[in-house]
């Protein structure tokens, strides 16, 4: 049977069509194919390593930054018990009452014995060896300068003991505005009930500023 001629035109385009469709197939599969990038294997440890390093750094940091606060904290105490000693300085500066102004405000003149010597032959009253004199001098010194007139404007504490408020010292006597043995009885009193030992009251200064 003969074959159409449309027919052998239509076969005859039709195969060179998948003809050259296949050819373009086969140059097509020749060509390299476009791959997305492979992450090196070993990139994720790597990171991880990274990562573990800036966790331990971050600690370090932490713990730097804790001691430099800590070394501010102690050096602000120091300036502020800086700060109190001179303010006490001032006030230990300020001369005391002449005797003609005593007399006019009906208060009492000054002991003959220093201060020191008044508290020093009280030690014992309080249970204390001569021991504890050197602390209560270091003690006192930086409180008050031993002046029984002696105020602090900040805090409003007075006298040798600085005694917060002054007031207080009235307990040991009416007296205690102006009198050394007022002042030493009263101090030494508080010291014995607060810290035990004027030893004991000077260590609490040195660690806080403040007794």
């Amino acid at each position: 049977m003969a074959v159409p001629a449309a027919v052998v035109a239509g076969i005859t385009t039709y195969g060179a069509s998948a003809g050259d469709s296949a050819s373009l197939l086969g140059m097509a599969g020749s060509q390299p194919s476009a791959r997305p990038p492979v992450a090196h294997p070993d990139r994720g440890m790597r990171l991880t390593g990274v990562a573990r390093r800036e966790v331990a750094s971050l600690g370090a940091a932490r713990f730097r930054a804790q001691r430099a606060a800590e070394r501010a904290a102690r050096r602000s105490a120091a300036r502020r018990a800086a700060a109190r000693a001179a303010a006490q300085a001032a006030a230990a500066a300020t001369p005391a009452p002449s005797p003609s102004s005593q007399a006019a405000t009906g208060s009492s003149p000054a002991p003959s014995r220093s201060p020191q010597k008044i508290a020093a032959a009280m030690l014992g009253s309080y249970g204390w060896s001569s021991s504890q004199f050197g602390c209560l001098v270091s003690l006192w010194n930086l409180e008050s300068g031993w002046d029984v007139h002696a105020s602090n404007p900040s805090s409003g504490a007075y006298g040798i003991p600085q005694a917060l408020p002054g007031s207080k010292m009235a307990s040991a006597g009416p007296d205690w505005q102006s009198d050394a043995t007022t002042q030493i009885r009263w101090g030494l009193g508080y010291i014995k009930s607060d810290y035990g030992s004027p030893c004991g009251a000077w260590s609490h200064e040195q660690a806080t500023g403040w007794y």
